[in-house]
């Protein structure tokens, strides 16, 4: 028995119908999912120091620990750039 062909990445299957699909709407839940989601990608420096979720919220809150410490303000807005990145 002959196996069927593959389909290259990205196609879709002739099978498909989308035209049938009633009341499908593009986007529904991207805006529940953006605000219920905290996403970032870390350089990847940064992300072999830090392998996992655990060690970049503990990394975190030393540095705000620190920050508390030193009585300076906690605020979004003051951003440092990153040396040599020029990036906040």
């Amino acid at each position: 028995m002959k196996k069927p062909e593959k389909q290259p990445d990205g196609e879709m299957r002739a099978e498909y119908d989308f035209k049938s699909m009633k009341d499908g709407v593009r986007g529904k839940y991207v805006r529940q999912y953006r605000a219920g989601t905290n996403l970032v990608l870390l350089d990847p420096v940064l992300a072999k120091a830090f392998p996992t979720e655990a060690a970049v919220n503990e990394a975190l809150h030393a540095v705000l620990n620190i920050l508390k410490t030193v009585r300076l303000p906690v605020d979004a807005s003051q951003t440092v750039a990153h040396k040599g990145r020029g990036r906040a």
